[in-house]
Order: structure tokens, then C-alpha cells, then sequence
């Protein structure tokens, strides 16, 4: 079993890029998907939202699946890294 990334350095680039935490975890069809659904959510905010509405709550629906692959990504990851730890500490089978 390999090691897994450090939590907070995926979250890192999650940050930067939606889906990119999950691609990191080895799970890229998830990444795709998050990518996706930010890009056609911020869209359709975009293009339904008042005109006197700010940028932010234009692309708000976008940011909103950007924060829920954030989210997901971290937990993940640090899930992943518990169970490698778990699995480095225990003695080996006899």
C-alpha cells in the first residue's frame, strides 16, 4: 500500500482547481464530475442571476459545488491517511 498524500496538501490544490482533490485521491470520474457541475452551475447562476446581482452571487451556485469538492476531497484524504496509518501501526501477521 502506497502513502497517501498529505490532507492538507490536497486540500491545497483543491483549492485551486474543482476536482483536482479528488483526482488526487485516485478518484478522477468524481473529480470530472465536481468539475462539471461547478462549471455548469456558476454558468446557469451566471446567466439567470439580476443584473444588479454581484459576480460572487452570479457564479454562486459554481462556488457552491467548488466548496463541497473541497470538503470532499479533505475528508477523503484524511480518511485514506488514517487507514495507511492504522495499517503501518499494526504488527505484522505471524
Amino acid at each position: 500500500m502506497t502513502r497517501p498524500l498529505n490532507p492538507h496538501l490536497v486540500l491545497a490544490i483543491a483549492a485551486i482547481l474543482p476536482g483536482m482533490g479528488q483526482v488526487l485521491n485516485r478518484q478522477p470520474v468524481r473529480g470530472l464530475i465536481f468539475a462539471c457541475f461547478a462549471l455548469l452551475l456558476g454558468g446557469f447562476t451566471l446567466k439567470t442571476a439580476a443584473p444588479e446581482v454581484s459576480f460572487v452571487g452570479k457564479v454562486s451556485g459554481g462556488l457552491f459545488v467548488w466548496a463541497m469538492a473541497l470538503l470532499d476531497a479533505y475528508r477523503v484524504a484524511r480518511i485514506r491517511r488514517a487507514i495507511w496509518e492504522r495499517a503501518q501501526a499494526a504488527p505484522a501477521p505471524r
